[in-house]
């Protein structure tokens, strides 16, 4: 029995190219109590990968969080499977507003203690006692209200490329870092003003706004179904859209264009720009924001430091490389000093 995925990315892209299919990229996500995670996490599995699903799936105690693609011939088969989990019946798919159909090259659906890194005590306060959910043309209202503060819930490389006009954007590196920042900001705001919160699909919203009435916010909001359900209500209903430049998401395509607008800068030359890419040394893959020209003379590296160790041959950059751990630091998203141009 196959419970793992055992084809590399260039396999599945080679597969993907040969189908010829259109796929559809979504996510979804659901707070839920789930009894034996690793159990429930072997059945989705076996489901979806008969069902040519690929993508990253987070199942744990509290929850299931998926990132995904499906062959658009195969979207009704896998709506009728989640419908047939209780907890999961008629759950709202965030579906992209670009379509590639490489966004994932693997299905890996994984055991974690969290849906998301919150680094929170979640017995401390009541998660299900969340925010008034808006949407798109109820969260533009609340955005031009003056007594509203209005708080970007994703980090600093997101919010970089694209966030809603007027929104606060904490220059942070993780959604835990978020959460006190905010508050420490906003203490003397706690009863008279509104906050506002919004990110990608929702989930982390969903966990901060439970947070925040915690902490004693008095009028919690959200925007339901994140900035991805925000797009399609501007683009299906007609509302007006009050978000520019780009919606950075994680998988191949790392962003998809909501407006024309250029909000960021090339991190080595400043010229405006909003292309992310992962420096082409492996052992470094820093993410960050590079143009066309810059990609060309640095050969998609951060550094010329980087760019002396792609010439190496694999064996001698490989022996560079022995013995050190790949600490978290080296994947650090756009936080280098050789990036001169970074905001």
């Amino acid at each position: 029995m196959q419970l793992y995925n055992k084809l590399s990315a260039l396999e599945r892209a080679a597969l993907i190219d040969e189908a010829g299919k259109d796929r559809i990229t979504i996510s979804f996500y659901q707070y839920y109590k789930i009894e034996n995670p690793q159990l429930f996490r072997d059945k989705l599995f076996l489901e979806w990968n008969a069902l040519d699903v690929l993508g990253r799936i987070y199942v744990s105690f509290e929850g299931i969080n998926a990132q995904l693609s499906v062959p658009s011939e195969n979207f009704y088969a896998l709506k009728d499977q989640l419908d047939s989990i209780s907890f999961l019946e008629d759950i709202r798919l965030n579906v992209a507003v670009e379509h590639d159909n490489k966004s994932f090259l693997k299905l890996k659906v994984k055991v974690r203690n969290k849906i998301v890194a919150d680094g929170l005590n979640d017995q401390t306060f009541d998660v299900t006692n969340k925010g008034v959910h808006l949407n798109a043309e109820e969260f533009n209202k609340m955005l031009a209200n003056p007594d509203t503060v209005c708080v970007d819930m994703r980090n600093h490389y997101e919010s970089e490329i694209g966030h809603f006009d007027g929104a606060v954007t904490p220059d942070v590196d993780t959604f835990r870092d978020s959460l006190d920042i905010i508050e420490e900001d906003l203490k003397d705001n706690k009863e008279d003003k509104n906050l506002l919160m919004y990110c990608t699909g929702g989930i982390r919203c969903e966990k901060a706004s439970a947070y925040y009435k915690h902490k004693g916010f008095k009028n919690v909001f959200q925007l339901e179904g994140g900035i991805i359900e925000y797009t399609r209500q501007v683009k299906e209903e007609g509302v007006e859209n009050k978000f520019i430049g780009k919606n950075f998401v994680f998988d191949h395509r790392r962003a998809e264009r909501i407006t024309d607008d250029v909000v960021s800068n090339c991190h080595q030359c400043g010229k405006a720009c909003d292309e992310h890419t992962n420096c082409a040394n492996e052992a470094c893959h820093l993410l960050f924001i590079q143009c066309d020209d810059c990609s060309e003379a640095m050969e998609n590296t951060c550094s010329t430091d980087c760019q002396e160790i792609i010439q190496l041959t694999f064996e001698e950059q490989k022996e560079l490389r022995k013995g050190k751990g790949n600490s978290n630091k080296i994947f650090k998203k756009g936080r280098s000093e050789v990036l001169k141009f970074k905001k």
